[in-house]
């Protein structure tokens, strides 16, 4: 393994190009624990914004009005306004109204971590997007099936969750892999509030090392890798779940 490592080492005397990442400890060490950040950041990100897309899915069929409106202007206020400004409300807006929590030597922490709230802003901004991808495809569903399930006894609730979200979720799934796609490379507006994901790592790279072309080319093809396993993932999903001569 060492001999792998010092190739890089002779790539970088030899021709110029420092991938520090891969002969440096210290720079491989961070630049993976990034990627991991990354990684899980995007996966908590995905689950809970299609938890909301499904839950708000739901909630704007609610013969509640103000329920209804209540959907209605969180679809609107997220969609509507960029995902850094959100990232900053939260971060520097709400959280300048929390307490700080005492760390046991007179110093306070913050209650919500930077971290927690790149996950609550970004999950919230993809999930506004998944409500109404969602409620297209619950729209799609056929009204004779739903009436057919409420002839059997029924509840709304369990008509949604049995019978009318399976199929919807099979419409969903092509536009809900593009909001996802999305999601992932938008995690990358953490590193406006510190959070040491792939791209706040690498800048931390460039600036000790000089090599800002290797290292955006390097981040450019992570993303390609990453990205590309999610897409190819939901498209194998795609096929397994698909029922012939129904939606996708």
């Amino acid at each position: 393994m060492d001999l792998f490592w010092d190739w890089f080492r002779w790539l970088h005397e030899a021709t110029g190009i420092n991938l520090t990442i891969f002969y440096d400890k210290f720079d491989r060490g961070r630049f993976a624990s990034g990627f991991l950040t990354t990684v899980r950041i995007s996966a908590i990100c995905i689950v809970l914004s299609v938890l909301i897309g499904i839950l708000g899915a739901w909630l704007q069929g609610s013969r509640l009005r103000i329920t209804r409106n209540v959907v209605h202007w969180y679809i609107q206020f997220f969609r509507n306004t960029p995902p850094l400004v959100q990232l900053y409300f939260f971060y520097f807006g709400i959280g300048s109204l929390l307490k700080n929590a005492s760390d046991g030597s007179g110093g306070g922490v913050p209650l919500v971590s930077n971290v927690a709230w790149a996950i609550i802003s970004l999950s919230f901004f993809a999930g506004a997007f998944n409500v109404e991808i969602f409620r297209s495809g619950i729209e799609a569903v056929p009204k004779t099936t739903i009436e057919a399930a409420e002839s059997l006894g029924f509840s709304r609730l369990r008509t949604y969750l049995l019978i009318v979200l399976p199929l919807a979720f099979r419409i969903s799934l092509p536009a809900l892999n593009n909001n996802l796609v999305n999601l992932v490379k938008t995690t990358t507006l953490a590193y406006a509030i510190a959070v040491p994901e792939m791209l706040y790592v690498s800048s931390q790279i460039w600036s000790d090392e000089l090599n800002v072309p290797v290292m955006m080319n390097v981040l450019l093809i992570s993303y390609f890798v990453l990205v590309g396993f999610l897409v190819y993932g939901m498209h194998r999903w795609e096929r397994a779940i698909r029922v012939p001569g129904f939606g996708v």
